[in-house]
C-alpha cells in the first residue's frame, strides 16, 4: 500500500459558475460568459443549461444572441478571484496541504489526504462530504482521488462526479481519455493523430524506447502520465482566510431592494464560512463602486459578535438607509471580520437579559433619526473645559464593572441646557440672581474660579465660577454653581448642588 494518497477537485467552467454563485435566479437558466473588447467578444464559458440549447465556447457574441432564452453575461476576474478564495477555503476544511490545479476556464486544487481516514472515513466518504461542502458554497465539482497525484488530476479535469481509482489500477482508469488531457502542443497532438494515436490508453501502450527515439525525452514523461506512474513533487500553498465577497452589476442600480437582494446572499456566505472555523462576525465593511467613479464605503460594528443573518441584513438596510449611496451602483464588495463568539453565563434565578441585536437595531434607527453624534456614550475630553465630551458608539467590554461601595457625600447636578440668569454684583462679586423661577438671594458667594483655552481656535473659553449659597422668595434655600462667559458677557445656572 502506497503512503501517498490525493484527491482533486476541478470546478469546470468556473468563469460561469463565479458569476452564478450569488445570482441564484440565473443557475437554472441558460447562461453564456462573454470576453474580449466589442465587437469580438466570444464566448469563453458556459453553464450545462446553456449547452443543451446549442451553445458552445468560441461562438462569437451575435451567434450567440441568435439562440433563445441564452442569458449573456461579461466576464468578471474579480468576481472569479472572490470565487477562488471561497472555493480553497472551503477544501482547506479537509487538509491543510493544498496544491493548485488550475487550468484556462476551471479552478482546481489538490489536496493531500494521507491519514485523514480517522477524521472523514474513507475515501468515498471523505469526497462526498467535499462535494457537499462545494455544492452548500455553491460550486459544482468533479472529484477523483488516487494515490497518483497526476492520475487524480487528469481524471477530475476530464470527467464529472466522484471517483476513486484503487491503487494499482491507474493505466485502466486513464485508458480512455483523450490525448486533449495532456495539454500537447499542435505539432506533438498532430504527429499522435497521423500515428491513429487517440486515448492514453493507446500511448501507454506504445514502447517507450522508439516512443523517445522520435519525440524525445519529454515523450516519456507523456507516456508515465498515461500509465498513471508519473511522479510529482507536492507544492502546497498557503490558504489565506479572508472574509470579502464581491458582486458586478450587469446594469447601474439605484434600488436599494436590488442591494440588499445581493447583500442577503453576500452575508449568507460570510456567515457560514465563519461559521465552519466557529467564529463570529465583528464588522462589516461595505465598499460601493459608484458612476462617476466615486466610492461609497460604511463600516457595520454590532456590539457583540453575531452570526444571525437576519440580524446583520437588517443593520445593513439600516446602514444603507441612513447614508444612501449618492449615485449608481456599479459593483458592491462586503468584507468582514471574524472574531469568537460572546459567551454570558446566566443565573439559575436571574432573570434573562435583552438580545444584543435588539440593542444595535434600536441605536441604528435612532441614528437614522437623530443623526451619527446625538447617539453613543459619552466620553469626557482631553480637557479643561467643563462639561466637554463627545458621543462615542456602544461597545460591550469584558471587564465587569462593579463599582466599590463609597460614602455618599455630594451630587453635582449639571442643567442641560444651562439656564440663563440675570445677576446683579456687588463690589465685584454675585449678589442676587434672577432666573424664571423668580428672584434669588446671596447669601454667600465662593470664587471666581477662572478657566481659559482654546485661544487659537472660535471655539476658545473665558469663564469664571462661582459657588453660592442663595435663598428664594418661598424661603428655600438653594446652593448652585453660576458661571459668567466673561467673552460673551453672559451669566447662566450650571448646576445646583444636592
Amino acid at each position: 500500500m502506497s503512503d501517498e494518497l490525493y484527491a482533486c477537485v476541478c470546478a469546470a467552467e468556473f468563469s460561469a459558475q463565479a458569476l452564478l454563485r450569488l445570482r441564484t435566479e440565473l443557475q437554472s437558466e441558460p447562461v453564456a460568459v462573454l470576453e474580449g473588447r466589442a465587437p469580438l467578444e466570444t464566448v469563453c464559458s458556459l453553464n450545462q443549461a446553456a449547452i443543451l440549447k446549442g451553445a458552445v465556447r468560441g461562438m462569437t457574441q451575435l451567434e450567440a444572441e441568435g439562440i433563445a432564452g441564452l442569458r449573456l453575461l461579461a466576464r468578471s476576474v474579480e468576481v472569479e478571484a472572490a470565487a477562488r478564495t471561497v472555493l480553497l477555503e472551503c477544501v482547506s476544511q479537509f487538509s491543510p496541504r493544498i496544491e493548485e490545479a488550475s487550468t484556462t476556464m476551471s479552478c482546481g486544487f489538490v489536496l493531500d489526504i494521507a491519514g485523514t481516514g480517522l477524521l472523514f472515513g474513507p475515501p468515498e466518504t471523505l469526497a462526498q462530504r467535499l462535494r457537499a461542502a462545494l455544492t452548500t458554497a455553491g460550486f459544482r465539482a468533479s472529484i477523483a482521488v488516487s494515490a497518483n497525484f497526476h492520475a487524480a488530476r487528469l481524471k477530475a479535469t476530464t470527467t464529472r462526479g466522484i471517483i476513486v481509482i484503487p491503487e494499482g489500477q491507474e493505466a485502466t482508469a486513464l485508458a480512455k481519455l483523450t490525448l486533449a488531457a495532456l495539454n500537447l502542443e499542435e505539432n506533438h497532438a498532430e504527429t499522435f493523430a497521423i500515428w491513429g494515436i487517440r486515448t492514453l490508453g493507446d500511448l501507454a501502450a506504445l514502447p517507450e524506447v522508439d516512443l523517445i527515439a522520435r519525440l524525445g525525452q519529454q515523450a516519456k514523461h507523456w507516456r508515465k502520465l498515461a500509465r498513471g506512474v508519473a511522479t510529482h513533487t507536492f507544492q502546497p500553498i498557503e490558504a489565506e482566510f479572508t472574509l470579502k465577497e464581491f458582486f458586478d452589476f450587469e446594469t447601474p442600480v439605484e434600488e436599494m431592494d436590488s442591494l440588499l437582494f445581493i447583500g442577503a446572499r453576500m452575508i449568507d456566505c460570510l456567515v457560514a464560512r465563519a461559521s465552519s472555523r466557529a467564529l463570529s462576525l465583528t464588522t462589516l465593511a461595505v465598499d460601493l463602486a459608484l458612476a462617476g467613479g466615486r466610492r461609497h464605503k460604511r463600516v457595520i460594528r454590532p456590539a457583540l459578535p453575531s452570526i444571525d443573518r437576519k440580524f446583520l441584513l437588517k443593520l445593513l438596510q439600516l446602514e444603507i438607509a441612513a447614508h444612501p449611496p449618492q449615485a449608481a451602483v456599479l459593483s458592491f464588495t462586503l468584507t468582514a471580520e471574524a472574531g469568537q463568539s460572546s459567551k454570558v453565563q446566566l443565573g439559575l434565578f436571574a432573570p434573562q437579559m435583552p438580545e444584543p441585536s435588539r440593542l444595535d437595531v434600536t441605536i441604528a434607527r435612532l441614528k437614522a433619526i437623530a443623526g451619527e453624534d446625538r447617539v453613543g456614550s459619552p466620553v469626557l475630553e482631553d480637557t479643561h473645559r467643563s462639561g466637554s465630551f463627545r458621543m462615542e458608539g456602544f461597545s460591550v467590554s469584558g471587564a465587569s464593572g462593579t463599582p466599590k461601595a463609597s460614602r455618599p457625600r455630594m451630587a453635582l447636578r449639571r442643567m442641560r441646557p444651562p439656564v440663563p440668569v440675570r445677576v446683579q454684583l456687588h463690589t465685584t462679586k454675585p449678589a442676587a440672581f434672577h432666573d424664571a423661577e423668580g428672584n434669588h438671594e446671596i447669601s454667600a458667594a465662593y470664587g471666581p474660579w477662572r478657566s481659559r483655552g482654546c485661544w487659537w481656535s472660535t471655539v476658545g473659553w473665558d469663564e469664571e465660577e462661582w459657588d453660592v449659597l442663595a435663598q428664594a422668595g418661598n424661603g428655600v434655600a438653594v446652593a448652585c454653581l453660576l458661571v459668567e462667559d466673561r467673552r460673551k458677557h453672559e451669566w447662566r445656572l450650571e448646576a445646583y448642588y444636592d
